[in-house]
């Protein structure tokens, strides 16, 4: 169990992106702006209509030439639907159109050219069918100068455009309307997502820093008693936990980028069902844990009895109790993981994962923290930012999203739907972002437990204050950068590892966190050396 707690770690938290951006693909960032092609990219909205009654909307991109698309569908004018003859539109169309909405097909020749012969003809806008199902950002080049384009334009995915497209050849009267509803500052769905990460380092912390004390006061027992001996048992032995070591962070960096290309270079359909049955068994072992550690306070006889289990060994009858449950919640999650309420089963598994490997897995101190932390700083930067020079995309945020599949992003992930965002879609957060900090916040709250500190004069209640705004900043980066995704460690690992080391050093109790990970104790059973006897 201990070394598949390593593993875990490693593995979930490859996923360390804190939220991705729009549905846009990004490969335009770095086209040029110039008078007549400065828009900002925005994500519109078709509505159709077929034969008179509502039909189904669709989500294009407008273009960076052209007016901008009014925001509100009330201002918005429902326009006849026209294909365009020749249907690329790259000369003249051979009838006017008078004030009609031109669909065309994406061809060889420029955007702007299509849209200038659209113009000429009479159309109010042009709808342009992308040749694939991404939404690509439509940009003007350095050499182009007549852009005094006056009708909006805008691209449809590939798989949208043909739907518009067989509605109109087989001989429909369709029409459409053009707006583009603006995103709210901050959705409620942040506001949750921020809550529920805050709230799953709070309480895998407590459980950690509970386990630690109950082992420091069975060692205070024994030392009263005598035991000396029996107070150098490793912390990683029978009681299942495992200290992380410095090269076993350094090493992170190697297995996580590892896992991040892989996932990469192989995501398909039927890798992310792979990856849903290892997140299902790891999301068993997580609820499993965290449910007989709650429920053995009212069922103490069945948490202590135990019944021998082949390949397994002894497991108590709780536990036995409980599994069934557990396998069979994450067996319906996964059927049904793509219904709109499945993201519900998803956070329960990642939280009962992502609590149970806080308690495993352990820092013994500030250095292996800091080393871990500073690793996964740099591997998220590396992943997120600096992979579009070599890859042409951030490797991150497409595996987080699951560009290359038709799954909704990967499981490793936490989410919550954008409940008054109208485009929809969800708000994310990767395991790693909480995880990683997390194992420094509990070793934290170990260290006061242990130092019998209050919470002001202690470590713990600073860290979470710091992690909590780390998380709060990566959101407010979010927002400022249009929806680009952001490295939440990027903000999140200065916040909690700085607040740490400073307290410390100011303390004058950073070489002690540093090293040795916990106060110095006195010990109160020493035995006294024997004085030489003195003649009366």
């Amino acid at each position: 169990m201990a070394a598949a707690a390593v593993l875990a770690l490693l593995l979930l938290s490859a996923l360390a992106g804190a939220a991705t951006g729009g549905d846009i693909v990004h490969h335009d960032d770095e086209a040029p702006k110039i008078p007549g092609c400065n828009n900002d990219f925005i994500l519109v909205k078709v509505q159709s209509w077929v034969n008179g009654k509502e039909g189904d909307e669709f989500v294009g991109v407008g273009a960076r030439f052209g007016p901008k698309i009014v925001s509100k569908e009330k201002h918005a004018n429902r326009t006849k639907l026209t294909l365009a003859d020749p249907i690329e539109c790259c000369s003249p169309p051979k009838d006017k159109v008078s004030g009609d909405v031109l669909l065309v097909q994406r061809g060889k020749c420029k955007f702007t050219k299509k849209a200038k012969f659209a113009e000429a003809a009479g159309a109010s806008a042009i709808v342009i069918i992308n040749h694939v199902h991404e939404l690509y950002k439509m940009v003007c080049e350095k050499n182009e100068t007549d852009l005094d384009i006056h009708i909006p334009a805008v691209l449809l995915p590939k798989d949208a455009g043909s739907a518009l497209h067989t509605l109109l050849t087989n001989g429909n009267a369709v029409s459409v309307q053009l707006y583009s509803p603006d995103r709210p500052v901050v959705d409620t769905a942040e506001v949750f997502l921020w809550l529920m990460a805050v709230g799953t380092v709070l309480g895998a912390s407590y459980w950690s820093a509970w386990s630690a004390r109950e082992a420091v006061i069975e060692q205070e027992k024994l030392l009263k008693d005598g035991h000396e001996g029996l107070l150098n048992v490793e912390a990683g032995g029978s009681s299942g936990m495992v200290d992380i070591n410095v090269a076993s962070a350094i090493m992170f960096v190697v297995v996580a980028s590892c896992f991040l290309i892989m996932l990469y270079k192989l995501m398909s359909y039927w890798f992310v069902e792979l990856l849903v049955v290892i997140f299902c068994i790891g999301g068993v072992e997580g609820l499993q844990t965290c449910l007989v550690a709650v429920l053995s306070r009212w069922f103490k006889p069945a948490a202590e009895s135990f019944v021998k289990v082949p390949f397994i060994g002894a497991v108590s009858h709780l536990t036995l109790a409980v599994c069934p449950f557990c396998i069979a919640f994450a067996v319906l999650w996964a059927v049904f993981r793509q219904v709109p309420y499945a993201w519900i089963g998803q956070d329960i598994l990642g939280i009962a994962l992502i609590v149970t490997v806080i308690q495993i897995v352990r820092v013994p101190n500030l250095k292996v923290g800091s080393v871990l932390l500073s690793c996964a700083f740099l591997y998220d930067i590396f992943w997120v930012f600096v992979s579009k020079r070599w890859f042409h995309e951030s490797v991150m945020i497409v595996v987080a999203r699951g560009d290359k599949t038709d799954e909704d992003g990967v499981p490793m992930l936490l989410k919550i739907p954008r409940m008054f965002d109208p485009w929809g879609g969800y708000s994310i957060i990767g395991f790693g972002d909480i995880l990683l900090p997390g194992l420094l916040v509990a070793f934290a709250l170990r260290y006061d437990f242990v130092a019998k500190k209050s919470l002001q004069s202690g470590y713990f209640l600073w860290s979470m204050v710091a992690y909590g705004s780390g998380l709060l900043i990566t959101y407010v980066a979010l927002n400022l950068m249009d929806g680009h995704g952001q490295p939440a460690l990027l903000y999140i690992v200065p916040f909690t590892l700085g607040t740490l080391i400073a307290l410390g050093w100011k303390r004058g109790e950073l070489q002690n966190l540093w090293v040795k990970g916990e106060p110095e104790r006195v010990c109160t059973h020493m035995h006294m050396p024997l004085l030489p006897a003195t003649p009366n």
